[in-house]
C-alpha cells in the first residue's frame, strides 16, 4: 500500500483479506485480476502483521512494567518482512 493512503484498522484489514481470499478461492477470475488481488492480499497481510507486532510490543512493555500503564516509545523493525 502506498504511504499516502491511510492504513486500514487491523480488523478492517482482516476483513478485506478474507474477502480477497474468498474471491481467489472461487476461481472465477481472470489471471490478471487474480494477480492484482494476490498483490493486494500480500500488502494487507504485511500491514496486519506490522499492526499485530506493534500491539504485541505494547503488551510486552506493559508486562515488563509490572502492569502499570505507562506509555513507552518503541521502534518496529521494518526490515524483518
Amino acid at each position: 500500500m502506498p504511504d499516502d493512503q491511510q492504513q486500514p484498522s487491523f480488523e478492517n484489514g482482516l476483513e478485506k483479506l478474507e474477502a480477497i481470499v474468498q474471491q481467489l478461492e472461487d476461481g472465477e477470475l481472470s489471471l490478471e485480476r487474480s494477480l492484482d488481488l494476490f498483490e493486494q492480499g500480500v500488502q494487507l497481510s504485511q500491514t496486519c502483521r506490522k499492526q499485530l507486532e506493534a500491539a504485541e510490543t505494547k503488551v510486552e512493555i506493559v508486562m515488563k512494567k509490572g502492569g502499570d500503564l505507562e506509555a513507552q516509545p518503541f521502534e518496529l523493525d521494518d526490515n524483518n518482512g
